[in-house]
């Protein structure tokens, strides 16, 4: 049984009406015996959906039976009041009226409500909108009532979960063809050797030219999931409506709080779905300002760190960290953001410029190495270890300049049992502190100490370089932490 749909009544929504098993609610909520280790995909279109109703308590029981069902107990409650959702109106209205725009203005002529079935709109040209709509609100039929029309932009007055029962003529053809499509999914492998039991989204940019992952090392990763019965399927941002149909999410664009990445992490959460990254680690790995003073308050080893607020600080932080002295943004990646300043006019400029952009910056002492270790580490456990050089007659493992592609220094993996153990040790024990997905640990190493230089949520994973020393142990471990939480 893949998906499941729930009805008041039969005559709600009749079997002949979807290729799907439609079952009442009363049999739902009285026989959990009928699905026994299913774990059915739900649509809830009870007639009522309010606190302690039938529709209510059915979504609540899924939940609590591992089931996935839409709406969730948490988009009932959340559309109970406008107060609950009133954060979500500024983007949704401002996407409504830039639909709007496209097509002839404000004032062009639109329904006083717009019904909108599994994102889908009846008006084409508020399809963006109705899409926007359904990631913030999972829900089946979802109504939009509109402030009354005046010269400026339109308002949205009310948003209300709408039972299947009360729609009317075409409206109930549209929820059946709205149901088709979001339903209907494209086996990508029908020549699979072990038959699918569950399916990885993988969210990567195709254009990205610094991804975490190459292209082809995802198709590597698919072809070692296939074996363990899963089937990755590649997304992009545009898919952010389809994750539901998904059992599990690897997001492979570099990460940000704000960006499509932590809105797919978070609404994967939201479905109960096992993901890297998840949105807490990226919370936490994003910005170094956090990492600086959790690795301290837990006595990890790191370069000497200044938390620098105002520009008076330049004049104190040569004799704090010594000359050079680094600053690095709060949320930089991939080397960007980190700049190594040499004079007090620089120090000065640097702190100055930065401060702009944000209210805190770390400037750290520089701490020269030929290399930098990188340590995997998921779930807690070593996964790969490589040492990743300075680029070229740079001071960086990737050299940044303007007109010109990234200049990246060459690597070297190791197998896990030849790291040193104190790298290791240290690596391990500052991934923990965030949570239980995958990381990438920075530590630099010289004769006489180590140091954390941070903690990567979505750090680099390619075939032939991260996995190199340990092969397909690397990906068969990773599938496995999927695996394992889905059958939890």
């Amino acid at each position: 049984m893949s998906w499941l749909i729930l009805v008041d009544q039969n005559r709600n929504f009749a079997n002949a009406d979807t290729p799907h098993k439609v079952m009442t609610s009363r049999d739902y909520l009285s026989r959990p015996h009928l699905f026994g280790d299913m774990k059915p995909k739900i649509i809830n279109l009870a007639r009522n959906y309010s606190y302690q109703a039938s529709g209510y308590y059915c979504s609540l029981l899924a939940e609590a039976r591992g089931h996935r069902v839409i709406p969730s107990v948490e988009t009932m409650v959340e559309l109970s009041k406008k107060a609950l959702y009133k954060h979500a109106l500024p983007e949704l209205e401002d996407m409504l009226n830039r639909c709007l725009e496209k097509t002839n203005g404000h004032t062009r002529a639109v329904e006083p409500d717009i019904l909108v079935c599994f994102g889908l709109t009846g008006d084409q040209g508020l399809s963006q909108f109705g899409r926007l709509l359904f990631d913030w609100f999972r829900a089946p039929i979802l109504r939009v009532q509109l402030e009354p029309n005046g010269n400026g932009p339109r308002r949205i007055k009310k948003i209300a979960l709408e039972p299947a029962n009360t729609l009317k003529g075409d409206e109930t053809q549209f929820l059946r063809q709205a149901l088709d499509a979001y339903t209907r999914r494209a086996w990508r492998d029908a020549k699979a050797r072990v038959p699918a039991k569950y399916t990885l989204a993988v969210l990567y940019d195709p254009q990205e030219r610094l991804a975490p992952s190459k292209e082809s090392s995802l198709k590597y990763l698919a072809k070692v999931a296939e074996k363990h019965g899963v089937e990755v399927a590649p997304i992009t941002k545009s898919d952010l409506d389809r994750l539901a149909e998904f059992d599990g999410l690897f997001i492979r664009e570099t990460t940000s709080i704000d960006n499509h990445t932590y809105r797919f992490a978070r609404r994967a959460q939201q479905e109960g779905m096992p993901v890297i990254d998840d949105p807490q680690s990226m919370i936490r790995c994003t910005n170094k300002v956090y990492l600086a003073e959790l690795l301290t308050a837990n006595k990890l080893p790191t370069p000497k760190t200044v938390i620098v607020q105002n520009i008076r600080q330049a004049e104190e932080l040569p004799e704090q960290l010594g000359w050079p002295v680094v600053l690095k943004i709060p949320d930089g990646s991939f080397s960007r953001g980190v700049f190594k300043t040499e004079t007090p006019e620089a120090l000065r400029e640097k702190i100055k410029s930065l401060l702009e952009e944000s209210d805190l910056l770390i400037a750290q002492e520089y701490v020269p190495t030929a290399f930098d270790w990188r340590i995997g580490v998921l779930d807690g456990e070593p996964l790969f270890a490589c040492q990743y050089m300075m680029a070229a007659h740079h001071w960086q493992i990737v050299k940044h300049e303007p007109g010109k592609a990234p200049d990246e220094g060459t690597f070297k993996a190791f197998p896990i049992a030849e790291v040193p153990k104190p790298v290791m040790d240290t690596a391990v024990a500052a991934a923990k502190l965030i949570g239980d997905g995958l990381y990438g640990v920075d530590l630099k190493q010289t004769e006489d100490a180590l140091y954390i230089i941070e903690v990567n949520d979505n750090p680099d994973l390619n075939h032939g370089i991260e996995d190199l020393a340990e092969k397909d142990a690397v990906w068969e471990k990773l599938i496995a932490w999927y695996v394992k939480r889905l059958e939890a």
